[in-house]
């Protein structure tokens, strides 16, 4: 497992809400979570998944990732 984390544009937790389908059924994902008092919405995800698997997942719910 790896601990991925990525900057996204997920404001509030209506907006963790629209994710939270996309990310907790995808095979791979051990756990997940968004920092959203982070100024850049931290998303750390710990994962088998790629960088570009969990950037597709979020950008299908309508939010932007990109690792950093």
């Amino acid at each position: 497992m790896n601990t991925l984390k990525f900057k996204t544009n997920i404001k509030c937790g209506a907006c963790v809400a629209t994710v939270t389908p996309h990310l907790t059924k995808a095979v791979g994902i051990e756990s997940w979570q968004v920092d959203l008092q982070d100024p850049n919405r931290t998303l750390t995800v710990t994962t088998d998944k790629s960088p570009d698997e969990i950037t597709q997942l979020v950008q299908e719910a309508g939010y932007d990732a990109n690792l950093v």
